[in-house]
C-alpha cells in the first residue's frame, strides 16, 4: 500500500496569501519528498506565476467572491458556485487528497465547501487579526484552524480551537530571522556591504508596499532634512512614485542627500531612494527602525525580525490594518499613528527624537521579537500532516 500523502492548499490573489501558503508547501515538501502536492488558485492572481516558480502545480478555478449587495452578482453567484465547486471535487479526486489546506481568499471558500462534503480534513490559516469571509465559511469545518493573532473573530465547530501560529514567513525572511538569532551585528555588517551603506549609522527603513503609500511617502520625504541628522534612509516608494520622492527630499534636504541603492560609497546622512527592492531582507537587516503601512504579512515579518516600527494603517475598508498593529504596540513593540495624522510635522517632531533615544529603539526591538513568532511554517506542516497521520490511524 502506497504511503505517499496528497496534499491539496487553496489560497491566492494578493502576496499576503500566497507567500503563507508557499511558504507550508515548501516545508512540507522537506518533510515528504515524494508527497503529490497542489494549489488550487485563480489565472488572474499572483499565484499564476509564484506557484509554477516554487515548483507547485497550479490547478485554476475562477474567483467566487461572496455578494454583498443586492445585484446582477448576486443573481449569479449561485450558478457561478456550483460550477467552481465542481471543479474543485475534480481537482480533489484526481489528487487523491488527503487533506485541503486554506489560507483564505475567493478560490478557498469552494474548496473547504467540496472538502467537507467529501470528509476531506480540513486545516486552514487566519493571517489577518480580523477573518475574512471564506476562512469564515471553513471554521465552521475546519479540523484544525491556525492563526497569525490570538483574536480573530472565528467560530470554529465543536471540539477544535484556534492555534497562534504565527505566520508562515517567506524563505528569505526567516533565514534573516535566523541568522539575526544568533548575531544581528554580523549580520548586519554583512547587509550593510552589500547594499553600500554604512553600519555604523541608524538605518531608517521606509516601505508602503509594492504599490507605496503616498501620505507616508510625503511626510517622511518631507521630513528628509531633520532625519538625516541622525540617520541615514532606505526609502521604498512603490511602483510610480520614486520621482516625486526624490524631488521632496531634494527641495528639504538638497540635491546631495539623494543617494543610490547598492553603490560602493555610502557618505553621511544618504538618503536613497527606490520604487523596489528584490532584497529587501538585506534592509530589514539593517534597520534600526520601519516605517510602513501595517498589513498582516508586514507586521508578522518586523515583529519576526524583532524591528520596532511605526505603523500607518491603510484608512480604508473595515480598519483592520489597525488591528494587525495593536497587539504589538499593546506590548511596547512600535507605536501607531493614523494616516491623517501622519504628516511632515509629525515625523518631524516625533522621529528624530525617536532616533536620537537608541535605548528606546533597542526595547522596541526586544518587545517585537518576544511577540513575533519564527517557527510558523514549520508548525502549520506538522499540523498538516498530522491530520493524514490521524484520518489513516
Amino acid at each position: 500500500m502506497s504511503t505517499r500523502k496528497h496534499i491539496v492548499l487553496a489560497g491566492g490573489g494578493t502576496a499576503g496569501h500566497v507567500n503563507p501558503l508557499l511558504a507550508v508547501a515548501q516545508v512540507i515538501r522537506t518533510l515528504e519528498p515524494d508527497a503529490d502536492i497542489a494549489v488550487v488558485g485563480t489565472a488572474v492572481g499572483l499565484e499564476h506565476d509564484l506557484v509554477p516558480q516554487a515548483g507547485f502545480q497550479l490547478e485554476t478555478i475562477e474567483k467566487v467572491p461572496f455578494p454583498r449587495k443586492p445585484n446582477m452578482a448576486a443573481l449569479r453567484f449561485p450558478a457561478k458556485w456550483k460550477r467552481e465547486t465542481a471543479k474543485v471535487r475534480d481537482i480533489l479526486t484526481r489528487h487523491e487528497a488527503q487533506v485541503v489546506v486554506g489560507f483564505g481568499g475567493y478560490t478557498s471558500a469552494p474548496v473547504y465547501a467540496a472538502a467537507h462534503r467529501m470528509g476531506i480534513p480540513i486545516a486552514m490559516h487566519e493571517q489577518n487579526a480580523r477573518a475574512g469571509m471564506a476562512n469564515k465559511l471553513g471554521a465552521r469545518w475546519a479540523d484544525m484552524i491556525g492563526s497569525a493573532y490570538a483574536d480573530t473573530g472565528l467560530r470554529p465547530r465543536r471540539g477544535v480551537s484556534v492555534e497562534r501560529v504565527g505566520l508562515p514567513l517567506r524563505p528569505a525572511i526567516a533565514k534573516l530571522a535566523s541568522a539575526l538569532g544568533h548575531d544581528r551585528a554580523a549580520v548586519r555588517r554583512d547587509a550593510a556591504t552589500l547594499l553600500g551603506i554604512d553600519p555604523d549609522r541608524p538605518l531608517v527603513v521606509v516601505t508602503g508596499g509594492s504599490l507605496g503609500a503616498v501620505n507616508v511617502n510625503r511626510a517622511v520625504a518631507g521630513s528628509a532634512k531633520e532625519l538625516l541628522q541622525h540617520a541615514q534612509v532606505i526609502h521604498l516608494t512603490g511602483k510610480g512614485k520614486g520621482e516625486e520622492v526624490r524631488s521632496l527630499v531634494s527641495v528639504n534636504a538638497g540635491e546631495r542627500a539623494l543617494g543610490k541603492l547598492g553603490a560602493d560609497h555610502a557618505g553621511d546622512g544618504d538618503y536613497r531612494v527606490a520604487e523596489y527592492l528584490e532584497r529587501i531582507d538585506l534592509a530589514f537587516a539593517c534597520a534600526d527602525l520601519v516605517i510602513c503601512r501595517s498589513g498582516a504579512g508586514t507586521v508578522s515579518e518586523l515583529t519576526a525580525l524583532g524591528l520596532p516600527a511605526i505603523y500607518v494603517p491603510l484608512p480604508i475598508g473595515n480598519g483592520e490594518q489597525r488591528f494587525n498593529a495593536q497587539p504589538v504596540v499593546d506590548v511596547h513593540g512600535g507605536l501607531m499613528v493614523a494616516d491623517g495624522e501622519f504628516t511632515v510635522d509629525w515625523v518631524r517632531h516625533h522621529v528624530p527624537q525617536l532616533l536620537a533615544d537608541p535605548e528606546t529603539l533597542a526595547e522596541y526591538g526586544r518587545n517585537a521579537w518576544s511577540y513575533g513568532i519564527r517557527d510558523a511554517a514549520e508548525v502549520m506542516a506538522e499540523r498538516v500532516l498530522a491530520l493524514i497521520g490521524r484520518q489513516a490511524a
